[in-house]
């Protein structure tokens, strides 16, 4: 069994949704085994209500709730009774293999680091998220936890990510881009200058050099390496891209009679578009390198995207992602000195 615990009470629909999504992931798999964790009475009535019970889930009491807004240290530091430490705690600890919250990003990422403990020789753990793309999918990191990244910071996510995607994502051998302005060497800010050559030299993952962001969508590289500013206004662009390509085109279909009809005719197509563009496909962003798994899902996720996220946990915990990274950072980098 896989033991996940679940931040009951964190994000805006929060534990309703979280409800939902634990429910619908123990309907879809027997191979995990869920603690929500939060308000007790709050959680069993509304698991009451629903008509909700199963073995497998399981109520952990925690009487605090950190809120949106709130300064991330301080709500690690103060609040020791809130969902989300009790539950990174269990992590820590052994209880649980996996923690999955909705809840304040910026204390997820203190406490995950905190409580949770980064893997020897990791310095900076990053924020992947899965992209749909037009070849597939590929895995944006750093997309929201490490605004000064150094060079060196951007190498590990490189082979942590390309480890995701191997084991995970099952992409054999996947290939490596940094963000850039251009897809000259030349190119960049000093941040991409500098870490340029060294992932050139980088004989463990397959970097095949820039890539701009208008083509991030067609997918040409399965890991898109980045600092958390960039990538998180890659990540922010393209879903309010998404969104308004989608209602631009429905509203020039219901435009007219004759827009209608081949909006009638075209439909089940749309509905795959939507589909494979919709976030409950993809679930939330694995916090890498750390010595347990942290999902961060999106704060306004439905029972659909925290289902998505639970049953994520899956396929990193059976790979032993965590284990894998350590291991091949304890190992030599494999580099080679960059030419001059």
């Amino acid at each position: 069994m896989i033991r996940i615990a679940v931040d009951a009470m964190g994000g805006d629909n929060a534990p309703g949704c979280m409800i939902d999504g634990a429910a619908d992931a123990l309907k879809k798999s027997e191979e995990i085994e869920l603690w929500l964790v939060g308000q007790r009475d709050v959680c069993e009535r509304l698991l009451a209500e629903k008509g909700i019970s199963d073995s497998r889930l399981h109520l952990v009491q925690a009487s605090e709730v950190i809120a949106t807004a709130e300064s991330p240290t301080d709500a690690i530091r103060k609040k020791k009774d809130s969902s989300m430490v009790v539950g990174l705690k269990m992590l820590h600890s052994g209880e649980a293999d996996c923690f999955v919250s909705c809840g304040n990003t910026g204390a997820l990422l203190v406490g995950g680091q905190v409580l949770a403990g980064r893997l020897k020789g990791v310095r900076r753990s990053p924020l992947a998220t899965l992209m749909p793309t037009v070849a597939g999918k590929s895995l944006l990191l750093d997309c929201g936890a490490n605004v000064d990244a150094r060079p060196t910071d951007l190498v590990q996510f490189a082979r942590m990510g390309s480890i995701y995607m191997e084991h995970v994502v099952g992409v054999k051998n996947p290939t490596v881009g940094i963000v850039n302005i251009g897809a000259e060497e030349e190119k960049g800010n000093a941040l991409v200058r500098e870490t340029f050559p060294l992932l050139k030299a980088c004989r463990d993952i397959r970097f095949v050099g820039s890539v701009e962001a208008r083509d991030v969508p067609q997918g040409g590289v399965d890991v898109i390496l980045c600092e958390a500013f960039v990538g998180n206004v890659v990540l922010k662009m393209y879903e309010g891209t998404a969104k308004a390509l989608l209602t631009v085109m429905k509203d020039s279909i219901l435009s007219s009679t004759r827009g209608k009809i081949g909006g009638f005719l075209i439909r089940p197509a749309l509905r795959g578009m939507k589909h494979k563009f919709s976030g409950e496909e993809y679930g939330g962003a694995p916090m890498l390198g750390l010595k347990g798994l942290v999902v961060k899902a999106h704060g306004n996720s439905t029972g659909k995207e925290v289902s998505t996220a639970i049953l994520q946990c899956i396929s990193f915990a059976k790979a032993d992602i965590a284990g894998k990274i350590e291991a091949a950072l304890a190992e030599p980098a494999g580099e080679e000195t960059p030419s001059v």
